[in-house]
């Protein structure tokens, strides 16, 4: 094979758009080699997001791309992908051994904020990053049971001022619900509250992490004003359902992110439907169209939208959430979607943020 055909090789490649970037290979900087040897072309590609369950589509996608213009030799692709740490508000210093963290919050409680967290940790695993849990919800901790974690469990420590987060499923958790007994109350007011989420994030050994996932409790008080003042958050995931009141207070919550310079990177509608177990028969009980108005309103995606499902609530509740639960189900592949367009977004968002310059606007 000539040089020349391998140029035209290359540009092909180059030029094929990634069905999840929405860009090209060439511009998203994806395509690292093209080498011809023995009549078959090796691929090299790095790709800025997870999605590994995609992997093999991608490839025979990119193979009958090549073959229709280049013809039919034989194609070794072989696909990397790399998380870059994305920087947080006001220049804050990173958390050490993570490389993002992502705040996934709710205006009101009740809309599935919890499980929507654990099922996208453990779909972000599935797609190939290393993940950590925070549980900030100090009143209401829930993530170690969600996860598998045996009652009673403490972490272990590390240079007698450290925690080593407790591992389940693949993903590195750690909680209040860890470090006192599980019928304590946290009777506090809200500078203990700051104080004890500063302890769980300053004090745990995170090890290598892509992404931080932080479960936020309801609302916009203590606990999100201390993440935006001390944390650097690389961008938010906001979890509703299609109800007016929930929509309303999501909309809060979102504002309140904007205020304190933390991107929101989409909206998760939860309990978008309801499918009846006996007929079938699907109804939007809580209204309809929720979400994607409000990601429009405030120019942000719509990562996905959930069911409201019984096997959802019982596989949260007996620590095997869906995507661990029933890998082929299709609960867990709704989640493994919703996880790459967020890794999607947050790559990104990263790279219009480095080419675009701030603008000031100035009164007469």
């Amino acid at each position: 094979m000539s040089d020349l055909d391998q140029a035209r090789i290359q540009a092909c490649i180059e030029a094929w758009v990634d069905p999840w970037l929405k860009q090209s290979l060439g511009e998203a900087h994806a395509v690292k080699s093209v080498s011809v040897e023995g009549g078959s072309v090796r691929v090299e590609l790095e790709l800025p997001y997870v999605c590994a369950q995609d992997h093999e589509a991608i490839r025979s996608a990119l193979t009958d791309a090549v073959h229709a213009d280049c013809g039919d030799a034989p194609l070794e692709i072989r696909i990397a992908q790399t998380v870059a740490a994305h920087g947080g508000q006001n220049k804050l210093p990173g958390l050490a051994g993570v490389r993002n963290i992502i705040a996934i919050a709710s205006g009101k409680g009740g809309v599935g904020k919890s499980t929507t967290t654990t099922n996208l940790a453990l779909a972000l695993k599935e797609q190939g990053a290393r993940v950590g849990v925070l549980d900030a919800d100090i009143y209401g901790p829930s993530q170690g049971m969600m996860l598998g974690v045996p009652a009673g469990t403490r972490p272990k420590t590390a240079e007698e001022k450290y925690f080593l987060p407790v591992e389940s499923l693949g993903i590195q958790v750690m909680s209040m619900s860890f470090l006192v007994d599980e019928d304590t109350p946290m009777v506090w007011r809200g500078p203990m509250v700051s104080g004890a989420l500063q302890q769980l994030l300053n004090q745990t050994r995170w090890d290598d992490l892509d992404y931080l996932l932080i479960d936020m409790p309801p609302g916009t008080g203590d606990i999100q004003l201390t993440l935006s003042q001390r944390v650097p958050v690389s961008g938010a995931v906001v979890v509703t359902t299609p109800q007016d009141i929930a929509l309303l207070d999501a909309r809060k919550g979102i504002e309140m992110f904007r205020k304190v310079d933390i991107p929101v990177l989409g909206v998760i509608e939860n309990m978008s439907t309801h499918i009846c177990s006996n007929c079938g028969h699907e109804e939007s009980i809580f209204g309809s169209g929720g979400g994607d108005r409000l990601a429009r309103d405030y120019d942000c995606e719509l990562l996905g939208q959930m069911p409201l499902a019984l096997a959802i609530r019982e596989q949260a509740d007996n620590g095997k959430p869906s995507v661990v639960a029933d890998p082929e189900g299709p609960h867990a592949k709704r989640y493994l979607e919703i996880a790459t367009r967020l890794s999607v977004r947050l790559a990104l968002r990263a790279g219009q943020a480095s080419r675009i310059p701030n603008i000031s606007i100035f009164g007469d």
